[in-house]
């Protein structure tokens, strides 16, 4: 039994340890308390009682924060660039497809580090109902794990270990809407007025008919229309994406305070990046397209204040698939930025077009656009990832070529699937629209560049014509500045999986074509030098080891785009420090010279040889990183 003194002395302790972690944290909210109020009372019209409550959660969150995290969080903020290091590799992956669920991933994060991977996505693992999930972005709990892939403890096992091998973890965070099986639509169902108002209910089709006229369709085939009628309410609801996806309602203080409750809630698992997805999608408003609206940008940047108070070394990505200029208004200003990341999406589809074409002129002038940006702002580059490929080109650039946007896309579709004089890529069509022409398309590297053909004709050629591609376009992407992004699989060459075609809760999205089971036989592979497999992984993980050693790879470097006058040949410099890189690739299939005219020997850091640059031979689809 302790005495009332040591009761008294633990009490006293205890009250210390209070008073510290209180000040750490009314630091961090008095930095941010006048313009999160501020921003908040206009968006919710003085709800004193809304920004109270959210506040108090705030501190509630922090408190409940590990010792350990914190920790995290304090030498984060005293490098406040942390995630801009150019020995930043990501890899985005299901669990269950990648490992059977979280513990087997956890149990091949050895294989990741050998990779060079410390930058870890995984695809949306919160509880979804079976065959109405959408790939897990329908959550119909935001605190509990799919069963199949474990637990929360399992998340905060992961994220812990991750943390000790100097790993980072993103997840995604579905705010635009909930599954229709979430307790709030469970409820709302059931005719619960409180729980109907974090949605948007209309008794009849009036108002949805006027959203209608203005608001663009996601998937006019699969899911045409924004709203649904809901039986057991008998009311009529928003469901931009799909049916079984109810839209959030953020005019609501409600739902951003419980929202953002949950953000804080994965942050606290160990969570170091949270994805926000469909993030343009968040603020509705009636005679508008209910896209990239100004209040998007308010919501965003006071999540962005509530992480840098509460969990200060976790980063906010917004998945905004659009153009850059639309784009870049999801980093805000430096003064008071939004997003600390963002996809790189279009330099992604140019990417594809100019495979398919040989032509770089497009990503040369897209690429330009690109470069032109301020370097603190941090793009994630990737070739393939969970998602189709929406050809969002710039069409107006292209007309200047006699390109038009309709016969174009149906050639890169065509051009994808191997129908195009016999062609060796193998993808589908994703959502395909005859009426608008507008089909997406769905595959992974490997097979878009030709290898599955070339290793079902037993034709060496090919497949090592298809291997090179491949080499060449992850040269390209360690090229950029940010953080390039491998989806799973892609490290050893992965194959399209057509099984899905068979599973009738899949066989509706093609998608699945490219969320194929990894296979730990193939990536034993890896160390056969002869192999797909191992030419691709030692490819790769050279070129990380190349980016991690040279700081003219850094995002600090100047970044701009060199033409040889030769429509196939595209061509990168870099500058940092009085060290030149000048990187070109050959998009072609066939050998090709450039001719620099400069009288100086360059180190090409791939091969280690010497490369006068006067003039330069480039084999079919060849890059060469040329360094003096």
């Amino acid at each position: 039994m302790k005495t009332s003194v040591q009761k008294k002395a633990d009490q006293t302790k205890e009250d210390k340890n209070t008073a510290v972690k209180k000040t750490e944290f009314d630091k961090r909210l008095e930095r941010h308390i006048d313009e999160m109020k501020w921003l908040y009372m206009e968006l919710y019209k003085g709800d004193q009682a809304a920004f109270d409550y959210f506040c108090s959660k705030l501190y509630e969150y922090y408190l409940k924060r590990s010792e350990k995290l914190k920790k995290l969080d304090r030498k984060r903020e005293a490098d406040p660039n942390w995630y801009k290091n150019r020995d930043m590799l990501g890899t985005l992956m299901y669990a269950d497809c990648f490992a059977d669920d979280l513990k087997g991933v956890r149990s091949h994060l050895d294989y990741l580090k050998e990779a060079g991977i410390n930058y870890l996505h995984l695809m949306p693992l919160l509880q979804s109902p079976e065959g109405r999930s959408d790939g897990g972005y329908a959550v119909s709990d935001f605190r509990a794990v799919d069963p199949k892939l474990g637990t929360m403890e399992d998340l905060a096992d992961l994220t812990d270990e991750c943390h000790d091998r100097g790993m980072c973890v993103c997840l995604d965070f579905v705010m635009n809407h909930t599954s229709e099986d979430h307790e709030w639509a469970r409820k709302a169902r059931q005719g619960n007025r409180e729980y109907q108002e974090r949605y948007f209910f209309y008794d009849n089709w009036d108002i949805p008919n006027e959203y209608e006229k203005t608001v663009p369709q996601v998937f006019p085939q699969t899911a045409p229309g924004n709203f649904s009628w809901c039986e057991e309410a008998n009311k009529v609801v928003m469901t931009t994406f799909y049916p079984y996806q109810w839209d959030l309602n953020y005019y609501n203080p409600v739902v951003f305070n419980d929202m953002t409750e949950n953000m804080l809630f994965l942050c606290n698992q160990g969570v170091d990046v949270i994805r926000l997805d469909a993030v343009p999608y968040i603020w509705k408003e009636l005679h508008t397209s209910c896209r990239n609206l100004p209040k998007v940008h308010t919501l965003v940047r006071i999540m962005r204040m509530a992480a840098e108070i509460v969990c200060p070394g976790t980063l906010l990505l917004g998945e905004v698939v659009m153009e850059p200029k639309e784009v870049v208004p999801y980093f805000g200003t430096v003064e008071k930025p939004e997003c600390h990341m963002l996809y790189n999406v279009t330099t992604m589809a140019t990417v594809w077009h100019t495979v398919a074409t040989t032509d770089v002129r497009l990503l040369m002038h897209q690429l330009g656009t690109v470069f032109a940006l301020p370097r603190e702002y941090m793009f994630l580059n990737y070739l393939r990832c969970h998602d189709d490929i929406g050809w969002g080109l710039d069409y107006n650039f292209l007309k200047q070529f006699g390109i038009e946007e309709a016969s174009h896309k149906k050639y890169l579709n065509d051009y994808f699937r191997g129908y195009i004089n016999g062609g060796d890529s193998r993808g589908e069509l994703y959502n395909d629209d005859p009426r608008l022409k507008d089909a997406r398309l769905c595959g992974t590297t490997a097979s878009l560049c030709g290898i599955e053909a070339a290793e079902f004709e037993l034709n060496e050629e090919k497949k090592a014509k298809g291997i090179q591609l491949v080499k060449m376009l992850h040269t390209f992407l360690f090229t950029l500045s940010g953080i390039p992004v491998l989806y799973y699989g892609d490290e050893i060459g992965m194959l399209n999986d057509y099984s899905y075609h068979e599973n009738p809760l899949k066989w509706s999205d093609s998608r699945y074509l490219h969320r194929g089971k990894f296979s730990w036989e193939d990536a034993k592979k890896r160390k056969d030098k002869n192999s797909r497999e191992g030419q691709i992984f030692e490819a790769i993980t050279g070129l990380k080891k190349l980016r991690d050693k040279d700081d003219i790879f850094d995002a600090s470097a100047d970044v701009w785009v060199i033409s040889y006058n030769n429509d196939h040949v595209l061509g990168i410099g870099r500058y940092k420090d009085g060290k030149n890189l000048r990187a070109v690739f050959n998009f072609s299939p066939d050998s090709t010279t450039i001719y620099p005219g400069e009288n100086i020997y360059y180190t090409e850091l791939i091969s280690g040889q010497k490369v006068f640059g006067r003039e330069i031979l480039l084999g079919g689809y060849q890059a060469m990183l040329l360094e003096n």
